[in-house]
């Protein structure tokens, strides 16, 4: 189904609020994305990284009410409210879990049906449209999320039904996959500096804005350093789903290259994103789990790394 349109329930994830006369500005100094670049109309990817720029989560941040609104894995919300509360004692803001406040949908080619709401969504990824308390975002061409207050989310579902088939959360992943967003889970949290999920390659760094936690090591790795493990696709034979942090290895190298970020299953097979070590992936030869493992086999992302672009913002 994830060739053709449907929507799907998005449970994975869970919504951290920052909200308070101060939460664009606290945040500034703790994520990598720029909130000077969001607006009722544009959201954008994100993440929080450790002194040592390392993730401790990755996000898609929007504008909202009094706030911000971050989407992120459900199991890295506690962590993560726990963490910034720390730095937030003297700021004029306010930190909650929301995730019982939302209902997201995604949808894939579902533009009519966004359109029946009332929403009108521009085809840039990062757009944002609001209309009758629906907040509808460009996530990638052709996809879409849909947050929806829980108090209409069972009413708004029937009428998106009634114009779309319902898809599985797999499905949505798989696009996600092909679009090439990685994404921090609770099994690989602090595990990567943003450059090695791509991050900046799909707007969720800004190396204009000024201080950040970690932004010391993100900005020398972009303009100095030699980034040894990226993100890749790649696309494996069965049926049996790695789960995210599941290493991947090489022959020819010692001890494991690299690690699975994201998996989903697709007809004949599995396709996920992995960090892999640069040389191996360019080798060709790496598999799952172990050196003799199933056999990896890498497949195109839909953009490349150039890093005066990803600099502009």
């Amino acid at each position: 189904m994830a060739d053709s349109p449907f929507f799907c329930i998005l449970p994975h994830e869970g919504i951290l609020a920052v909200r308070g006369p101060d939460a664009s500005k606290f945040l500034q100094g703790q994520l990598t994305c720029n909130l000077n670049y969001l607006s009722d109309t544009t959201a954008t990817l994100g993440a929080r990284c450790t002194q040592k720029g390392r993730m401790q989560s990755s996000f898609r941040i929007l504008l909202e009410g009094d706030g911000c609104l971050l989407a992120m894995a459900s199991e890295l919300i506690e962590p993560q409210l726990a963490d910034l509360k720390k730095y937030a004692v003297f700021s004029k803001s306010k930190l909650t879990d929301e995730s019982a406040r939302w209902v997201r949908f995604g949808l894939s080619d579902g533009d009519d049906a966004l359109a029946s709401l009332g929403l009108d969504l521009p085809q840039a990824t990062d757009c944002v449209v609001r209309a009758n308390d629906l907040i509808a975002i460009r996530v990638s061409p052709a996809r879409a999320e849909l947050w929806v207050a829980a108090d209409q989310a069972d009413s708004v579902q029937a009428r998106i039904a009634a114009q779309l088939p319902q898809g599985s959360l797999n499905d949505w992943l798989l696009g996600q996959i092909r679009a090439g967003i990685g994404q921090v889970t609770g099994n690989t949290r602090e595990s990567f500096i943003p450059q090695m999920l791509n991050l900046q390659a799909v707007g969720g760094v800004s190396f204009k804005k000024g201080c950040y936690t970690g932004q010391e090591i993100v900005a020398r790795m972009q303009y100095l350093g030699k980034l040894k493990r990226r993100l890749y696709r790649l696309t494996l034979a069965g049926t049996d789903l790695p789960e995210p942090g599941t290493s991947v290895f090489s022959p020819v190298h010692a001890s494991a290259v690299g690690e699975v970020v994201i998996a989903a299953t697709t007809v004949g097979g599995i396709e996920l994103l992995a960090v892999l070590q640069a040389d191996a992936a360019e080798d060709g030869n790496i598999h799952l789990g172990s050196a003799d493992g199933p056999a990896l086999h890498l497949a195109e992302l839909p953009y490349t790394l150039d890093s005066k672009l990803e600099t502009q913002r």
